[in-house]
């Protein structure tokens, strides 16, 4: 029986099978999993093949950047806050709406929180995230007539 299969295939948690010259093998369509070998437990009960066991696990290529990476890259930047100033021209309930219409996941309570802290003290932090992000969400509470700022969270540059 002809067995398709990509990359390598271990038998046995042992022994890893490699084509000899001259062998048949089958390939349909393209592979997927080139990456990721997976292990195949040659014993079994009754016909029909055996287990997939856990995949074995290759180290990326070194210089090479993983998802990962990627993310713990993000995270480790620096964060800035989002601060919003008060203003004498916009309705209380307006701002209350730009904050939950701009921000992700602002609430009702969040946003009224903000809105009172601006008005009572002069200004009050909206969130703090990314430089990237910050840039955005300040932009965008701009653009709605409201006056914002950015500054980096941790005091200053």
């Amino acid at each position: 029986m002809e067995t398709a299969f990509c990359g390598r295939l271990a038998l046995s948690p042992n022994h890893v099978f490699s084509p000899k010259p001259g062998d048949r093998h089958t390939r349909r369509g393209s592979c997927t999993n080139i990456g990721i070998p997976m292990a195949v437990s040659a014993t079994g009960a009754g016909k029909g093949g055996g287990l997939l066991e856990r995949p074995i696990i290759e180290k990326t290529t070194p210089g090479r950047e993983s998802e990962f990476d990627l993310r713990k890259l993000r995270k480790t930047s620096p964060p800035y806050r989002v601060i919003l100033h008060n203003d004498n021209y916009n309705k209380r309930e307006y701002v209350v709406q730009v904050l939950m219409k701009v921000i992700p996941g602002m609430t009702l309570d969040n946003a009224v929180n903000i809105m009172q802290e601006a008005h009572h003290n002069g200004l009050s932090v909206v969130i703090i995230c990314t430089q990237a992000d910050a840039e955005e969400h300040c932009m965008q509470l701009r653009g709605n007539g409201l006056l914002s700022s950015i500054e980096p969270a941790n005091g200053g540059c």
